[in-house]
């Protein structure tokens, strides 16, 4: 069984690192969902969070210096443990 992040990880190897990756998430607005998400990151990311038209999701950009691609897939991977979050 393939991991859904193969073929990131395949693209993200062909730059340098450490670098500065975007990462983007779509999750419901709801304070619990957005705590969690915004927690993957620490106080010295750039973080950005904008409300959807209706207010029913929350878009979560963040700016952060990576190492390494596991350590941006493994980001990806606890993400994808917090329910209704999309990664963009």
């Amino acid at each position: 069984m393939s991991n859904p992040y193969d073929k990131l990880k395949i693209q993200l190897e062909l730059q340098e690192w450490p670098n500065v990756y975007l990462f983007k998430f779509i999750v419901p607005n709801e304070a619990d969902k957005i705590a969690r998400a915004t927690a993957l990151f620490d106080e010295s990311v750039d973080l950005n969070l904008r409300v959807s038209s209706k207010g029913t999701y929350m878009s979560i950009s963040a700016k952060e210096m990576m190492l390494d691609v596991a350590s941006i897939i493994d980001k990806y991977n606890r993400s994808s443990e917090i329910e209704g979050l999309v990664a963009l």
